[in-house]
């Protein structure tokens, strides 16, 4: 190949990527539109509690994003919309400036909804012209922050779901927030079996690898010793976890950790979040509605603490993400996305007859016993987007393999979620793990 050949092919990839980028942002930020879609003007604005962002503050938050560190940095005497809006859609990034009380975003009435959909084409107006248009120096130095900006949005929109539907749920009238039927295609009628895979000790490698998009604090690919250990082939059911129930696991306090049985007591936990009981039955909340609980669906919205206490009851534990990126390195990325709009976990067909580990991606996000902490060698980005992940490195645990929720083009094995152990209303569920005999 002579050197002008290599000289058109680097260019020729070079454009590939920006086009590839900017069809990735345009698909992205409507998928955004897409998903609010099915809102009406109300419930656009509604804050049920302090962790829930209304709808409007996302879809806002999002553009401030790509405003705040593509346009202003890189289009000279750019000019937002409203200047205010840095201070109403800031979230948690310090040095991007000060930042609106989070509690009170519920509050703020102004912008309407039809500005922010304003604000978010001028962003986008910008977003394409600029990306159009832009240079080699241009894509250099920016190209990984669209990136990041791309599936920040992505991260966005599964909060988008699971925000709308405590929202929802607050409301008496129990309003579906799309009056579809599932696609689970009924209850199954036949409990799919579950069984032990095993997993050889020794020292494994987990972490990011340098090709692919990957966040900061999957970085970087390191050794851990594991010792041989096993996980069950199935996600815990409901019906697995109502056997816990009325064994009177939330009236047991030697399977608690101290702290998750105080919160049990404070909160007067007796069941997963969003569960509801009538009579002899047991009903849940969901984006489509009230319905009848399927025994045979994975258990969703359950705290770690109450993750840890069934395990324990199980005479199991949770695994570690260790564990859990090892057991996923050569499983598909397949599952049920957001992308199927589901937006509900699926009960697994009981005639399957595929052996092995089964919903490790999709459907819930599986609690790990890790503490999210760094890995070794672990280095923030330059700026305010150091203050992405970093900073949370504190009183959470980690997650792993995505949800009915999450978009199938944003999980991958290194994933790390991460959530306070009191967490429950974003679509969390558990595998069960043990050592090696």
């Amino acid at each position: 190949m002579t050197a002008r050949e290599k000289q058109s092919k680097v260019k020729s990839n070079a454009q590939l990527t920006q086009q590839c980028l900017i069809e990735s942002y345009k698909k992205v930020r409507d998928f955004s539109h897409t998903l609010a879609e099915p809102l009406e003007i109300e419930d656009y604005v509604i804050q049920s509690m302090p962790d829930v962002s209304p709808t409007k503050w996302h879809l806002a938050h999002t553009s401030w994003f790509f405003e705040t560190f593509i346009l202003a940095k890189s289009i000279k005497n750019y000019k937002s919309p409203n200047p205010q809006y840095a201070y109403l859609f800031n979230s948690y990034y310090v040095q991007a400036g000060e930042r609106h009380y989070r509690p009170k975003r519920g509050l703020i009435s102004r912008p309407t909804v039809e500005e922010t959909y304003n604000y978010r084409n001028h962003v986008d107006e910008n977003m394409i012209g600029l990306m159009e248009n832009a240079d080699g120096k241009f894509w250099k130095n920016l190209a990984h922050v669209i990136e990041i900006g791309i599936h920040h949005e992505q991260q966005h929109q599964e909060l988008i779901l699971t925000d709308i539907k405590h929202v929802l749920s607050e409301n008496p009238l129990r309003p579906a927030y799309l009056n579809s039927k599932s696609k689970n295609g009924g209850k199954s009628s036949k409990k799919p079996k579950s069984t032990w895979v095993e997993f050889d000790g020794g020292v494994h490698s987990i972490g990011h690898e340098t090709e692919g998009f990957g966040y900061d604090n999957e970085y970087p690919l390191h050794k851990v010793y594991l010792e041989p250990f096993s996980l069950k082939t199935t996600l815990v059911t409901n019906g697995e976890y109502m056997e816990f129930m009325d064994d009177g696991g939330y009236e047991t306090p030697e399977i608690w950790l101290s702290e998750g049985w105080a919160t049990v007591e404070a909160n007067g936990w007796k069941a997963p979040f969003y569960w509801e009981k009538t009579g002899r039955r047991w009903q849940e909340f969901s984006l489509n509605g009230m319905k009848d609980i399927d025994p045979s669906e994975p258990i969703s919205h359950l705290s770690y603490f109450e993750a840890d206490a069934f395990a324990r009851w199980s005479g199991a534990r949770i695994p570690t993400e260790a564990e859990w990126e090892v057991a996923a390195a050569d499983l598909p990325i397949e599952g049920n996305f957001v992308e199927d709009k589901n937006f509900h976990p699926k009960a697994l067909n009981g005639d399957s007859k595929a052996s092995g580990l089964k919903q490790m991606y999709g459907d819930v996000w599986e609690w790990t016993s890790s503490p999210y902490v760094s890995y070794p060698g672990f280095k923030t980005l330059p700026g305010a987007l150091g203050e992405y992940n970093g900073k949370f490195m504190c009183n959470q645990m980690v997650l792993r393999g995505g949800s009915c929720a999450t978009s199938k083009s944003h999980i991958r094995k290194t994933y790390r979620n991460f959530f306070p152990p009191e967490a429950r209303w974003q679509f969390m569920g558990l595998r069960l793990a043990k050592d090696a005999d």
